[in-house]
């Protein structure tokens, strides 16, 4: 059944309008018919199962047969901080991670970061990951589109982690095995991944201070668009979200 986000959703009158690209992809490329079936998503974690009732390349109107929980989202939510890598590895790691389930991308500035965009080559790249973000959700069925923040430093992310979530940082020089640091009692996880050439060891004690633990993924270096992707299997998996 076809998937779209929607925040314009009338539970009132139990109709809701597909706008703009999304109802000319419906109506020109699906093809679709009055009578036929779309799951509508209310990016909170809700589909709509729908039937359609009206058809143009406008809008599509339809009405809303039943509310449902998104099987899709894990029960538990996953912010992933990530060095700010070069080139266009930044898109393949938003792409994966949003398919396995993250909550939320961060991307950072680290010490050892090569990428350092202006102001406006930065919102240019925030806007394409967002799109990236919303592509991958619709492609893996998700019932949220992950938010991709504007690129911070590093002191801002120090700042800006919750604290009420477990914080975990993957060190290319060793720590923890993930097993033995995962907090059962937690439902929220930050993770932070480094950039390529690591984290510099000052940024990794200054996130120790602030209670961040230091995992490591395994004997062998992986890259910055390998690790992130690990790491979030790895968490789905401990957690059951990978059944």
């Amino acid at each position: 059944m076809p998937r779209f986000f929607i925040d314009n959703i009338d539970n009132d009158n139990k109709k809701a309008y597909i706008l703009g690209e999304d109802a000319k992809h419906i109506s020109k490329s699906l093809r679709m018919h009055t009578g036929e079936k779309v799951t509508l998503c209310d990016c909170k974690g809700y589909d709509y199962i729908c039937t359609i009732i009206s058809i143009n390349d406008q809008y599509v109107e339809v009405n809303i047969n039943d509310i449902v929980i998104s099987k899709s989202e894990p029960n538990i939510k996953v912010i992933l901080y990530q060095g700010l890598p070069k080139g266009d590895k930044m898109d393949t790691i938003i792409q994966k991670a949003v398919e396995l389930g993250i909550s939320e991308i961060v991307p950072v500035l680290t010490n050892r970061c090569v990428s350092r965009p202006d102001e406006k080559s930065a919102n240019k790249k925030c806007q394409r990951w967002q799109k990236i973000s919303l592509e991958a959700a619709k492609q893996s069925g998700r019932g949220i589109i992950p938010h991709i923040n504007n690129i911070i430093t590093f002191k801002e992310m120090i700042k800006r982690i919750n604290c009420n979530y477990q914080t975990i940082i993957f060190y290319e020089q060793g720590g923890q095995s993930l097993s033995n640091i995962l907090n059962s009692s937690r439902n929220n996880i930050n993770i932070i991944i480094g950039p390529e050439g690591g984290f510099e060891k000052y940024e990794v004690e200054q996130l120790s201070e602030i209670g961040a633990n230091i995992a490591t993924l395994g004997p062998r270096i992986l890259r910055t668009e390998t690790a992130g992707i690990a790491a979030i299997s790895a968490i789905m998996y401990a957690t059951g979200n990978m059944a």
